[in-house]
């Protein structure tokens, strides 16, 4: 019998409204599991657990909250195998990559199992005689995270760590199409002696659950990560309330390839940051923009690097790119490759390939202009614009032009390039002589323009979004 999973509200494990079917993007006849889909009564209820819990666990000793967040982290750790393997049946992704997202859930809630012991406080000198200035973080209250599909064990984890470690207790809707692996992490919680109430997880359509949360009156706070549509009708609905948003969106990130650069090693990077989980990172390079000078050396070496990768199940350990995520997302990403073709570019691959599940070549697109839809729209999916530039200053110019801001890489050998590019990068991550994709997990993600809005994730710096600062004046004679 396939199993069912329910929501966990107040401790208990709840069914919703119906059940979603969770299916393999590699092999559609394999169900991973059904999984309740929620309404808004649901999220009412969840609310209400969580702000009923909120006091308690804000108010226990820091070692308490700490404890609970290191054994989550334990449980993690001794569970990567199996996480590895429902995250490559449910999302796509290789085992290896599966497996590196899982410790890296582990690694973050190891690491902000810290935070409460060493939760930062300022005492001022005042202007006023006999009086002492405190300066404090408190937590908000109930907070509402909201994630997507493309990194399903790793985004829960960098959004609920924080959360709880600042004292908040949350409702977390995981997307529609990925809740495998933030229902497991719902049950490592509660196995790691969460209280009822604290963590709360709801399933569901984004439309239902997601509007429900930001509309409701109790929730203080929405930490989301998905589309720049989605995100700015959030961000609409968080001002309307007067809530704290934190806005993780798109991205149409630049790879600038110098006449200077070791072409081997940028291949290497490009390759990576734009192919790799399938494209499906909002890190991706997917404009890659490269002198004149080294375009025929660096196109030719980056199509025979791109044929040799092995296209595949992703439970193969010999698999190097998986299925896109979904039928309709790999419908989207071929409508894209016609646009290139439409557009005027050369397009090497981008085809659908012939077998079971939503498999596609990768694409590139070259000969291509960064006015053109497909070098600045998103696409979400293994495909890349090749852009010629004329020097270095001109790439630098095509990589800032662009309404995103999230990541920007240059591989360059000149040390002098590379300090320019990063003053001169209009982006929150700059790469040099690296994939745009890929962030220690203790120093901040985030970007500017229509890629994010609020704090960053990730770090100390996550701490900031989930707490408010509060000043007490005592006057003490």
């Amino acid at each position: 019998m396939t199993q069912t999973h329910l929501n966990l509200i107040a401790g208990r494990w709840q069914e919703g409204q119906a059940f979603t079917e969770n299916r393999n993007p590699s092999d559609p006849s394999d169900l991973v599991g059904l999984y309740a889909r929620g309404g808004a009564d649901d999220v009412a209820q969840a609310v209400a657990a969580a702000r009923a819990a909120q006091p308690a666990w804000a108010a226990a000793s820091p070692q308490l909250r700490s404890d609970v967040l290191r054994r989550a982290g334990d449980i993690l750790l001794a569970r990567v195998d199996d996480m590895a393997r429902l995250l490559a049946r449910e999302e796509g992704k290789t085992l290896a990559e599966a497996k590196g997202e899982a410790l890296r859930a582990a690694q973050l809630f190891h690491f902000y199992a810290g935070e409460p012991v060493r939760a930062p406080g300022e005492k001022h000198a005042s202007i006023r005689d006999g009086v002492e200035v405190d300066v404090t973080r408190e937590p908000l209250g109930v907070v509402g995270l909201i994630t997507s599909w493309n990194f399903p064990i790793a985004i829960p984890a960098w959004k609920t760590a924080p959360a709880l470690a600042a004292g908040n207790a949350v409702v977390l809707k995981p997307a529609d199409l990925t809740p495998g692996c933030a229902h497991l992490l719902a049950q490592i919680l509660v196995e790691a002696g969460c209280p009822p109430g604290v963590f709360n997880l709801v399933m569901g359509r984004g439309s239902d659950i997601g509007a429900a949360l930001v509309a409701h009156p109790d929730v203080a706070a929405i930490s989301f990560t998905g589309s720049e549509r989605v995100g700015r009708g959030i961000a609409l609905g968080c001002a309307e309330g007067m809530k704290k948003v934190q806005l993780e969106m798109g991205g149409k990130n630049p790879m600038v390839v110098t006449a200077r650069a070791d072409i081997n090693l940028a291949v290497g990077a490009c390759l990576n940051g734009a192919f790799f989980s399938t494209g499906q990172r909002c890190t991706a390079s997917s404009r890659l923009i490269v002198e004149e000078r080294v375009l025929p050396e660096f196109t030719d070496k980056l199509v025979a690097a791109m044929g040799a990768l092995r296209i595949g199940d992703p439970l193969d350990p010999a698999t190097q790119i998986g299925p896109v995520v979904s039928e309709a997302q790999l419908s989207g990403n071929l409508d894209y490759v016609r646009l290139a073709v439409e557009e005027g570019c050369e397009v090497i691959g981008g085809q659908r390939l012939n077998r079971p599940g939503s498999f596609q070549a990768l694409a590139l697109f070259l000969g291509a202009r960064n006015d053109m839809r497909v070098a600045r729209e998103e696409i979400f999916g293994p495909c890349a614009a090749v852009i010629p530039a004329g020097d270095f200053d001109e790439a630098v110019a095509i990589a800032n032009d662009a309404a995103f801001g999230l990541s920007s890489g240059i591989c360059t050998g000149s040390l002098k390039e590379a300090t320019q590019f990063r003053r001169q990068s209009k982006a929150g991550m700059v790469m040099v002589n690296l994939p745009t994709a890929g962030v220690d997990y203790h120093v901040p993600f985030g970007g500017r323009g229509a890629s994010s809005l609020g704090g960053r994730e990730q770090g100390r710096m996550a701490m900031d979004f989930y707490t408010s600062v509060k000043t007490a004046d005592t006057f003490a004679g």
